[in-house]
């Protein structure tokens, strides 16, 4: 484990998503204080999802440039983008008028959108299906609020904390074009093919179909957690209490302990370890409309929360990387969460204010059930896309060991791999997919033939498929087959 996490892949990418985390969180903490010195608290919890939304229009913004501007120029656009959202931090910070501070706020949380969707992609393709990305995950959120705490309790001139972000920003834009500069230069961001169009297609529509029910099981989580984030944003917002205190402090532990206890056996019971989390989230409404504790509300609000950003980070994160466009997947868990906050924003702030306790206990509960079939549904859908990566892989790694032991060329690869994939059409077919003619066909085949000792083509695949059967190596007709080693 520590191995894993003293990786230069891996601190960039902690430090990628622990600096992205301050800024975007810091900003909207300065976002919200500067509306509540020109509006209501009511006003105020609604600029601020207003701003979220916008956000998600950035997260979108990144993959589309990713694929259709070069490579060469995406430098540009982000150092521009990261220019304009420093002007936009103190322009926000100068609290001119409401309509400045929502215009200038809405254009930086488009930005820190598109900074989003661009550091979440990096950090996934970099550490990869890593064994401790939740782990990374944890760390890098911990780092993140960790950072913004000691922003809200230490800088407390407005000019001081707007400067900090902007130096802050600047330092993530450098090490965004570093990263992918060191680390991302010659590789393509395509999902890669997979053997035959008929399991293609399929483990396409299994992956969409995995991707929709995760977007939606965040959804709903989302609707609760963002709910709770209301009702403590507007104690906040009136001045009654400071968010921004020591409690926060569990935000980051929770956090911590979400990636440690996510990595158990490669993530197996993430899902578990959730739904116990959701729970809890279910019991903290309970307590904040019913019991009226703000204190106690707010640690539980932030022990959970913390397991629920780190959760639907990793989620996203780790399957991006089954997705044929991986940069529009790895970021989207902000996005949704961000999205969903939007969406419930009135609705729960109206509740809010018209002391509604049970309807919102009553809807929290139908939410929870919501989230019990979908992570059911997700689980199952995931559980298949892993049997059939696997089988994948270790149909992918038999062939590259196959080629290996029987010397075979380049070509006579490429001729192989589509006899088996097309083990009943034509040679003539055959010879027009592979652009060769039916003579250097044949030539290819009689050459595999010899070096696998077979007779036919029939022979020669038939071969392949019991050839490694039980861990042994067999040669034609099921007879052992000795290697050059073993002949030694």
């Amino acid at each position: 484990m520590i191995d894993e996490l003293r990786k230069r892949t891996t601190v960039s990418a902690i430090l990628l998503i622990g600096l992205f985390t301050f800024i975007f969180l810091g900003a909207e903490y300065l976002y919200v204080n500067m509306i509540a010195l020109t509006a209501e608290a009511r006003k105020a919890v609604n600029a601020q999802n207003y701003a979220l939304g916008v956000s998600v229009a950035g997260f979108l913004l990144y993959p589309a440039l990713s694929r259709l501007v070069k490579r060469q120029y995406q430098g540009i656009i982000t150092l521009a983008l990261a220019l304009a959202a420093i002007v936009c931090i103190f322009v926000m910070q100068q609290h001119l008028s409401y309509a400045a501070i929502l215009i200038s706020g809405m254009v930086l949380f488009f930005v820190l959108g598109f900074f989003g969707s661009a550091v979440h992609s990096i950090a996934a393709r970099i550490v990869r299906a890593s064994a401790a990305l939740a782990r990374i995950v944890g760390i890098a959120y911990a780092l993140g609020i960790l950072l913004q705490f000691l922003n809200n309790n230490l800088v407390n001139v407005e000019t001081a904390e707007a400067g900090f972000l902007s130096a802050f920003l600047a330092m993530l834009c450098v090490l965004m074009l570093w990263t992918q500069q060191r680390y991302l230069k010659h590789v393509k961001e395509t999902e890669p093919e997979s053997s035959g169009q008929n399991e293609e297609a399929a483990m396409s529509r299994k992956k969409l179909s995995a991707g929709l029910l995760l977007a939606l099981l965040v959804a709903l989580m989302a609707c609760v957690f963002s709910t709770l984030d209301n009702a403590v944003t507007l104690p906040h917002a009136s001045g009654h209490a400071d968010v921004g205190q020591w409690p926060r402090i569990l935000l980051a532990v929770s956090g911590l302990m979400a990636g440690f206890l996510f990595d158990i056996r490669k993530r197996k019971f993430m899902n578990l370890i959730m739904y116990c989390v959701m729970m809890l989230s279910t019991l903290c409404v309970a307590v904040i409309w019913l019991g009226d504790p703000f204190l106690i509300g707010l640690v539980v609000f932030y022990l959970t929360a913390g397991f629920f950003a780190v959760y639907f980070t990793t989620s996203f994160m780790e399957l991006s990387l089954h997705m044929r466009f991986p940069a529009l997947w790895a970021g989207l868990g902000r996005a949704v969460n961000n999205l969903s906050a939007v969406l419930v924003t009135n609705g729960s702030v109206t509740l809010l204010f018209a002391g509604g306790g049970i309807i919102t206990i009553l809807l929290v509960l139908l939410l929870f059930a919501a989230v019990m079939v979908v992570m059911a549904a997700y689980a199952a859908q995931m559980r298949e896309i892993t049997r059939m990566n696997d089988a994948q892989r270790r149909e992918a790694d038999k062939f590259s060991k196959f080629t290996q032991v029987f010397s075979l060329t380049p070509r006579e690869k490429e001729v192989f791999q589509q006899l088996l994939a097309e083990p009943n059409e034509n040679f003539q077919v055959i010879s027009e997919q592979l652009a060769i003619s039916r003579t250097a066909l044949y030539k290819h085949i009689r050459s595999l033939n010899d070096k696998t000792q077979t007779g036919t083509r029939l022979d020669l695949t038939q071969f392949y498929y019991q050839w490694g059967e039980r861990n042994t190596i067999k040669g034609p007709i099921g007879q052992p087959f000795k290697t050059e080693t073993e002949n030694l």
